[in-house]
């Protein structure tokens, strides 16, 4: 195992105060809990948008922390939920008097701490009582259960979600309103992706799966999950072409409808193979007669050093599109500002 690493025991402590060095103008760590939290926050009157998650997954949840995306992100050990105590922590340094959405994805971990959290909060076990939401993202059409979940993984929708919801509670939306918004982009999207290549967790030092100079998995999930199946290694057009047509076939999309496109690579994919991708997503979609509104390409969603890429499609409506394009300013992303 070769990773620019100190001890396995400390790379999420050491990565955090890393960021913290990093950003000191959008973030603040408390790595007593392990939070990552907005600057200037909790932000009175606006609803906050909090997420998590096993980390591994970078930017994801804790490079979208800053205005117009997430107000705190818990990161759990490499692969592994954040604990309710996390989630609790993150929740009160975040509560501006309008309410906290919890955006969870579908892992069983990850169901159960916030829901564990949400209980302690609601309860005000250690404080007053907090008004909270959540939303289950579980876009991945590439299996119904997996070893992580029960039904389909949260995956590539997350990130859209976050941007288009925490530019929604920028705006002042009220709680019930962002909640309800981020079910309707949950069930707008769908994500698809594969790897040419496991990767490794670095408390195991070994990787997560094996497959042959000539495989590649198709339908793989974020943690190194099994997928649809372990087929033979193909060109881009061919990969593009099977995963597309997986995720139009689930969502249903016509000719005429317009979508937001990620190409998202899962952490040791080249930027020049992932721009290969968007080129096939994008011709194949215009032979479909789909249009794309907007596009984002490149590490989004990880899977440490895995090789391979994701594609996630969202049905766009100009609203969708409008909080979009909204101002962000995360290390993540940003634009706008």
């Amino acid at each position: 195992m070769k990773k620019l690493l100190n001890d396995p025991a400390d790379v999420v402590a050491e990565a955090l105060a890393g960021m913290a060095a990093a950003h000191p103008d959008r973030l603040r760590v408390d790595l007593e809990h392990r939070l990552v939290l907005r600057v200037g926050g909790p932000v009175r009157g606006k609803v906050a948008v909090v997420s998590g998650g096993g980390s591994g997954h970078e930017p994801l949840h804790a490079g979208y922390v800053g205005l117009g995306m997430l107000d705190a992100a818990c990161c759990g050990e490499v692969f592994t939920s954040p604990v309710p105590d996390q989630v609790v922590a993150a929740t009160r340094a975040t509560d501006g008097g309008a309410g906290v959405l919890h955006v969870v994805k579908n892992y069983t971990g990850d169901l159960l701490n916030f829901e564990m959290a949400a209980e302690i909060v609601a309860a005000g076990v250690d404080g007053p009582p907090v008004e909270l939401a959540h939303v289950i993202t579980d876009d991945d059409v590439a299996v119904e259960d997996s070893t992580w979940t029960i039904g389909r993984r949260g995956v590539g929708v997350t990130v859209l979600l976050e941007k288009i919801v925490g530019a929604a509670a920028e705006e002042g939306w009220p709680l019930d309103r962002c909640h309800a918004l981020a079910e309707r982009v949950n069930r707008q999207g769908r994500s698809m992706g594969m790897a040419l290549t496991s990767c490794t967790v670095p408390a195991a030092g070994r990787p997560t799966f094996e497959l042959g100079e000539d495989e590649m998995e198709l339908g793989v999930g974020i943690h190194g999950e099994a997928g649809r199946a372990t087929v033979p290694v193909a060109p881009a057009r061919e990969v593009a072409a099977s995963l597309v047509s997986a995720v139009r076939s689930d969502l249903g999309l016509r000719r005429g409808e317009t979508v937001l496109a990620l190409v998202n690579g899962l952490g040791g994919t080249p930027l020049l193979e992932l721009y290969v991708m968007a080129h096939e997503v994008h011709r194949l979609l215009a032979g479909a007669g789909v249009g794309v509104a907007r596009s984002l390409v490149g590490n989004y969603v990880t899977s440490l050093e895995m090789a391979g890429c994701s594609v996630t499609l969202l049905r766009a409506d100009e609203e969708l599109l409008r909080l979009y394009d909204a101002p962000v300013n995360t290390p993540g992303l940003r634009w706008g500002v």
